[in-house]
């Protein structure tokens, strides 16, 4: 990892910059994918399937018999890590629904929102090399207690072309039915425009490296809705001369496996701890089955060295990390300050991968930034929110004229003549 120490605010913002390949040589290519699929349906979509996962397939859909003895290859263990996950992702979940009351604006203006659950959502399910099964209970929980009427769900084809029996496993567990063994940008273009067998959605959620991300924002910008920009997985650090170097170190370890385009950082005002910690990656690192893929991408990390905790969060809202771990003495203070970031861990005992898994809370996060504009995935995500409003004669002649005065003073008088009518009508019985 770079160690910067003491670094100029001037430099800040170049030096938390993520790694990224040429963003419009990455345009052209994901549109030309996009474009392809769109026209072409599922020719395309096992030309792509061939080219990137070496796997061409007969079907792309999941028979159903399989889905449902997936669970048959799941061993016990694992099952009852899912069921307590599933449980706290539930529990944690439903707790986000509350009612909308009708309020009473003005005298006899009632008005009223109703949470309306999007019909057909897309769930994407990273897999090749590390196969998210954790993505299929932080998607489809919600969209199953949302109600959605249509989810269907894509993930890339692992050995032999086949779909991990973890992740069909979990399917079934949330009556997720129509499973399709298709990934990356081909994936994200069926579901978007819709072939001969995958069906078109909504709306379309989950994470996914830089050509997933960047197609899911073109189809957003023409033809369906998303999620939110959720790129490589990212996460900062802080720490201060009384934290823990070794469980710091697992922590950035457990992000930078990810993939080599993940990145992690360490702020502290602690030389010390910098050198701790570096000497714990080395350590650490050595024993990962994923040591190269982590080591590449720590490559693309820093260990950044400031002048006090002031400077730290004030770096750490600049970057508006998708993770943020503070493992400070005073951690409850500095949590208070944190303005910019998907998801904020607190400390020693709570590594983020327990928010990757069980604790409950929702791991599809915005990255590369967008955390200074964008939540995570939570229940508002799968619903539309229609508005209502009923006014009586009393409360139409209440607010008659506010609406006529600014309708007039936009030179909309349509719009004025549609209070006065009524309100003449009201004069005349």
């Amino acid at each position: 990892m770079n160690i910067l120490r003491y670094p100029e605010k001037e430099s800040w913002k170049v030096l938390l910059k993520r790694p990224q390949l040429n963003h419009s040589s990455l345009e052209d290519q994901v549109r030309k994918i996009i474009d392809h699929v769109a026209k072409n349906g599922d020719r395309a979509v096992k030309e792509y399937s061939l080219k990137f996962d070496g796997f061409e397939p007969e079907v792309m859909e999941v028979p159903a018999e399989e889905i449902r003895n997936a669970g048959e290859k799941v061993n016990k263990s694992l099952k009852k890590a899912i069921e307590e996950a599933h449980w706290n992702i539930l529990t944690f979940h439903k707790n986000q629904l509350h009612p909308m009351e009708t309020t009473v604006t003005t005298a006899g203006v009632r008005c009223w929102q109703k949470p309306v659950p999007i019909s057909k959502v897309g769930l994407y399910i990273p897999g090749g090399s590390a196969p998210l099964l954790s993505t299929v209970l932080m998607l489809g929980i919600p969209a199953k207690i949302a109600g959605c009427s249509e989810v269907i769900l894509c993930t890339p084809p692992g050995e032999g072309g086949r779909v991990s029996p973890a992740i069909l496993y979990i399917a079934d567990l949330l009556g997720i039915r129509r499973v399709f063994s298709v990934g990356g940008v081909q994936a994200i273009a069926a579901m978007a425009y819709g072939t001969e067998s995958i069906p078109a959605v909504s709306k379309i959620f989950g994470p996914g490296n830089q050509y997933v991300t960047m197609a899911k924002q073109i189809v957003s910008r023409e033809k369906v809705a998303i999620d939110m920009p959720a790129g490589p997985s990212e996460l900062a650090v802080i720490a201060d001369a009384t934290s823990n170097p070794a469980f710091i170190a697992s922590d950035l370890l457990s992000q930078a496996e990810h993939g080599p385009d993940s990145q992690v950082l360490l702020v502290t005002d602690s030389g010390k701890m910098i050198d701790s910690v570096k000497a714990q990656l080395n350590i650490q690192l050595a024993d990962l089955p994923r040591r190269d893929i982590a080591a590449e991408a720590l490559n693309n990390s820093k260990l950044i060295l400031l002048k006090n905790q002031e400077e730290v969060i004030e770096m750490i809202n600049m970057y508006a990390p998708e993770h943020l771990i503070i493992v400070t003495e005073n951690y409850g203070e500095l949590a208070e300050l944190v303005v910019n970031a998907g998801s904020v861990f607190l400390g020693d005992y709570t590594p983020e991968s327990a928010g990757d898994y069980a604790s409950g809370t929702n791991h599809t996060l915005p990255t590369n930034g967008w955390a200074h504009a964008y939540s995570g995935v939570n229940m508002d995500s799968f619903y539309k929110k229609i508005t209502f409003q009923e006014i009586s004669k009393y409360g139409l002649h209440n607010i008659g004229d506010a609406i006529m005065t600014m309708a007039e003073a936009e030179n909309l008088q349509a719009h004025s003549n549609a209070v006065s009518i009524r309100l003449r009508s009201n004069n005349n019985e």
